[in-house]
Protein backbone atom coordinates (compact mmCIF):
# COMPACT_ATOMS: atom_id res chain seq x y z
CA UNK A 1 0.00 0.00 0.00
CA UNK A 2 2.82 2.08 0.92
CA UNK A 3 4.45 1.76 -2.32
CA UNK A 4 1.57 2.50 -4.23
CA UNK A 5 1.24 6.10 -2.47
CA UNK A 6 4.66 6.10 -3.18
CA UNK A 7 4.47 5.59 -6.96
CA UNK A 8 0.92 7.94 -6.88
CA UNK A 9 3.33 10.74 -5.03
CA UNK A 10 6.01 10.60 -7.87
CA UNK A 11 3.89 10.39 -10.71
CA UNK A 12 1.87 13.34 -9.24
CA UNK A 13 4.65 15.51 -8.41
CA UNK A 14 6.26 14.65 -12.11
CA UNK A 15 2.73 15.86 -13.37
CA UNK A 16 2.66 19.19 -10.58
CA UNK A 17 6.58 20.28 -12.22
CA UNK A 18 6.15 19.86 -15.39
CA UNK A 19 2.93 21.80 -15.72
CA UNK A 20 4.91 24.47 -13.62
CA UNK A 21 7.60 24.55 -16.31
CA UNK A 22 5.12 24.40 -19.11
CA UNK A 23 3.00 27.05 -17.02
CA UNK A 24 5.92 29.33 -16.58
CA UNK A 25 6.94 29.49 -20.34
CA UNK A 26 3.49 29.58 -21.87
CA UNK A 27 1.50 30.95 -19.10
CA UNK A 28 -1.22 28.85 -17.73
CA UNK A 29 -3.90 30.19 -19.83
CA UNK A 30 -2.12 29.35 -22.99
CA UNK A 31 -1.73 25.88 -21.71
CA UNK A 32 -4.17 23.28 -22.39
CA UNK A 33 -4.34 19.99 -20.86
CA UNK A 34 -2.94 18.32 -23.95
CA UNK A 35 0.07 20.57 -23.97
CA UNK A 36 0.42 19.04 -20.13
CA UNK A 37 -0.25 15.55 -21.80
CA UNK A 38 2.48 15.34 -24.33
CA UNK A 39 5.29 16.86 -22.06
CA UNK A 40 4.43 14.49 -18.88
CA UNK A 41 4.03 11.26 -21.20
CA UNK A 42 0.43 10.65 -19.30
CA UNK A 43 -2.63 10.27 -21.23
CA UNK A 44 -5.25 12.82 -20.80
CA UNK A 45 -7.09 9.95 -19.16
CA UNK A 46 -4.65 9.68 -16.86
CA UNK A 47 -4.06 13.03 -15.89
CA UNK A 48 -7.76 13.48 -14.96
CA UNK A 49 -6.79 10.18 -12.65
CA UNK A 50 -4.43 12.77 -10.70
CA UNK A 51 -6.78 15.80 -11.09
CA UNK A 52 -10.13 17.27 -12.10
CA UNK A 53 -9.03 20.15 -14.03
CA UNK A 54 -6.14 22.66 -15.37
CA UNK A 55 -7.38 24.97 -12.59
CA UNK A 56 -6.48 22.25 -9.62
CA UNK A 57 -3.10 21.53 -10.97
CA UNK A 58 -2.26 25.32 -10.67
CA UNK A 59 -4.21 24.83 -7.35
CA UNK A 60 -2.22 22.11 -6.26
CA UNK A 61 1.26 23.91 -7.61
CA UNK A 62 0.74 26.89 -5.34
CA UNK A 63 -0.83 24.90 -2.59
CA UNK A 64 2.08 22.50 -2.30
CA UNK A 65 4.96 25.58 -2.17
CA UNK A 66 3.37 27.95 0.11
CA UNK A 67 2.57 24.53 2.53
CA UNK A 68 6.34 23.29 2.07
CA UNK A 69 8.12 27.22 2.78
CA UNK A 70 5.71 27.69 5.36
CA UNK A 71 6.48 24.51 7.28
CA UNK A 72 10.07 24.55 6.45
CA UNK A 73 10.18 28.03 8.36
CA UNK A 74 8.12 27.22 11.10
CA UNK A 75 10.59 24.49 11.34
CA UNK A 76 13.69 26.71 11.71
CA UNK A 77 12.66 29.25 13.57
CA UNK A 78 11.62 26.97 16.41
CA UNK A 79 13.43 28.16 19.26
CA UNK A 80 15.17 31.11 17.65
CA UNK A 81 14.56 34.43 19.72
CA UNK A 82 16.58 37.25 18.04
CA UNK A 83 14.49 38.78 15.37
CA UNK A 84 17.79 39.63 13.60
CA UNK A 85 18.35 35.75 13.08
CA UNK A 86 14.35 35.20 12.51
CA UNK A 87 14.89 37.65 9.14
CA UNK A 88 18.13 35.73 8.22
CA UNK A 89 16.24 32.59 8.58
CA UNK A 90 13.20 33.86 6.72
CA UNK A 91 15.01 35.25 3.93
CA UNK A 92 17.41 32.37 3.71
CA UNK A 93 14.17 29.68 3.80
CA UNK A 94 12.48 31.70 0.68
CA UNK A 95 15.25 32.24 -1.26
CA UNK A 96 16.35 28.42 -1.04
CA UNK A 97 13.28 27.04 -1.92
CA UNK A 98 12.53 29.05 -4.92
CA UNK A 99 16.42 28.87 -6.06
CA UNK A 100 15.36 24.71 -6.37
CA UNK A 101 11.64 25.80 -7.57
CA UNK A 102 12.04 28.92 -10.24
CA UNK A 103 9.14 27.49 -12.69
CA UNK A 104 6.88 27.69 -9.21
CA UNK A 105 8.13 30.61 -8.41
CA UNK A 106 7.54 32.36 -11.49
CA UNK A 107 4.07 30.89 -11.79
CA UNK A 108 3.01 31.64 -8.07
CA UNK A 109 4.19 35.51 -9.26
CA UNK A 110 2.13 35.51 -12.25
CA UNK A 111 -0.49 33.33 -12.00
CA UNK A 112 -1.51 34.36 -8.12
CA UNK A 113 -5.50 35.96 -9.77
CA UNK A 114 -6.16 32.76 -12.38
CA UNK A 115 -7.37 30.85 -9.59
CA UNK A 116 -11.20 31.67 -8.59
CA UNK A 117 -13.92 30.87 -6.01
CA UNK A 118 -12.44 28.43 -2.42
CA UNK A 119 -9.25 27.20 -4.61
CA UNK A 120 -8.45 31.29 -4.82
CA UNK A 121 -9.39 31.95 -1.36
CA UNK A 122 -7.51 28.92 0.40
CA UNK A 123 -4.15 29.44 -1.54
CA UNK A 124 -5.01 33.44 -0.74
CA UNK A 125 -5.19 32.53 3.43
CA UNK A 126 -2.08 31.08 2.88
CA UNK A 127 -0.17 33.63 1.47
CA UNK A 128 -1.96 36.21 4.15
CA UNK A 129 -0.51 33.69 6.61
CA UNK A 130 3.14 34.22 5.47
CA UNK A 131 2.69 37.69 4.71
CA UNK A 132 1.60 38.22 8.26
CA UNK A 133 5.08 36.01 9.86
CA UNK A 134 7.27 38.06 7.53
CA UNK A 135 5.61 41.61 9.07
CA UNK A 136 5.70 40.29 12.50
CA UNK A 137 9.61 39.35 12.57
CA UNK A 138 10.08 42.72 11.13
CA UNK A 139 7.68 44.77 13.54
CA UNK A 140 10.27 43.12 16.12
CA UNK A 141 13.10 44.20 14.62
CA UNK A 142 11.71 47.65 14.83
CA UNK A 143 10.83 47.24 18.48
CA UNK A 144 14.13 46.23 19.54
CA UNK A 145 16.36 48.71 20.52
CA UNK A 146 19.71 46.72 19.95
CA UNK A 147 19.92 43.34 19.47
CA UNK A 148 23.63 41.68 18.02
CA UNK A 149 23.57 39.15 15.25
CA UNK A 150 26.71 37.80 15.23
CA UNK A 151 28.73 41.09 15.29
CA UNK A 152 26.07 42.95 14.28
CA UNK A 153 24.62 45.66 16.57
CA UNK A 154 21.72 47.31 15.13
CA UNK A 155 19.99 50.28 16.83
CA UNK A 156 16.09 50.04 15.96
CA UNK A 157 14.54 52.66 14.31
CA UNK A 158 12.93 55.40 16.56
CA UNK A 159 9.34 56.33 16.65
CA UNK A 160 9.60 59.09 14.22
CA UNK A 161 11.47 58.62 10.80
CA UNK A 162 9.90 54.40 11.41
CA UNK A 163 9.33 52.69 7.66
CA UNK A 164 5.99 51.58 7.39
CA UNK A 165 5.58 47.97 8.02
CA UNK A 166 3.26 47.48 4.70
CA UNK A 167 5.79 49.15 3.00
CA UNK A 168 8.84 46.97 4.32
CA UNK A 169 7.15 43.94 4.58
CA UNK A 170 6.09 44.07 0.36
CA UNK A 171 9.17 45.55 -0.46
CA UNK A 172 10.91 42.78 0.93
CA UNK A 173 8.65 40.35 -0.78
CA UNK A 174 9.18 42.47 -3.92
CA UNK A 175 13.57 41.95 -3.53
CA UNK A 176 12.74 37.98 -3.36
CA UNK A 177 10.20 37.51 -5.63
CA UNK A 178 12.01 39.11 -8.58
CA UNK A 179 14.88 36.53 -8.79
CA UNK A 180 13.18 33.95 -11.06
CA UNK A 181 13.49 36.73 -13.65
CA UNK A 182 17.49 37.23 -13.15
CA UNK A 183 19.00 34.64 -11.03
CA UNK A 184 20.76 31.53 -11.98
CA UNK A 185 21.32 29.05 -9.44
CA UNK A 186 24.37 27.65 -11.62
CA UNK A 187 25.69 31.05 -12.23
CA UNK A 188 28.61 32.73 -10.04
CA UNK A 189 26.42 34.17 -7.49
CA UNK A 190 25.63 31.28 -4.66
CA UNK A 191 22.22 30.91 -3.06
CA UNK A 192 24.46 31.34 0.56
CA UNK A 193 25.80 34.99 -1.21
CA UNK A 194 22.27 36.15 -2.85
CA UNK A 195 20.82 35.72 0.70
CA UNK A 196 23.66 37.68 2.55
CA UNK A 197 23.25 40.30 -0.25
CA UNK A 198 19.56 40.89 0.12
CA UNK A 199 19.65 40.76 3.93
CA UNK A 200 22.80 43.16 3.71
CA UNK A 201 20.69 45.21 1.35
CA UNK A 202 17.49 44.73 3.26
CA UNK A 203 19.11 45.75 6.44
CA UNK A 204 21.51 48.38 5.77
CA UNK A 205 20.44 49.49 2.47
CA UNK A 206 23.10 50.10 -0.80
CA UNK A 207 25.10 52.72 0.78
CA UNK A 208 26.24 52.40 4.19
CA UNK A 209 28.64 54.60 6.51
CA UNK A 210 29.30 51.84 9.30
CA UNK A 211 31.93 49.30 8.96
CA UNK A 212 30.09 46.44 10.29
CA UNK A 213 29.16 43.10 8.49
CA UNK A 214 26.63 40.81 8.57
CA UNK A 215 27.52 37.51 10.74
CA UNK A 216 26.48 34.87 7.40
CA UNK A 217 27.00 31.00 7.69
CA UNK A 218 30.02 29.58 5.95
CA UNK A 219 28.89 28.63 2.34
CA UNK A 220 27.39 25.20 1.77
CA UNK A 221 26.48 23.59 -1.32
CA UNK A 222 22.96 24.88 -2.87
CA UNK A 223 20.38 22.18 -1.29
CA UNK A 224 18.10 20.38 -3.73
CA UNK A 225 14.61 21.17 -1.78
CA UNK A 226 11.35 19.48 -3.73
CA UNK A 227 7.95 21.52 -3.28
CA UNK A 228 7.23 17.87 -2.00
CA UNK A 229 8.48 16.02 1.21
CA UNK A 230 11.31 13.30 0.66
CA UNK A 231 10.34 10.46 2.38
Amino acid sequence: MNNDLSRYDQKLEHILRTSARIFAEKSYHSTSMRDISRATGVSLAGLYHYCESKEELLFLIQDHCFGRVLERLEERVQGVDDPFEKLRIFIDNHLSFFAANMAEMKVLSHEAESLAGDLHKHVSTKKEEYAKLARKILREIQNAEARPLGSLRVASARANGRVDLTVATYALFGMMNWIYNWYDPRGKLSVTQLVDNITRLFLKGFLSASDEHLAMPTARSTEKISVWRTA
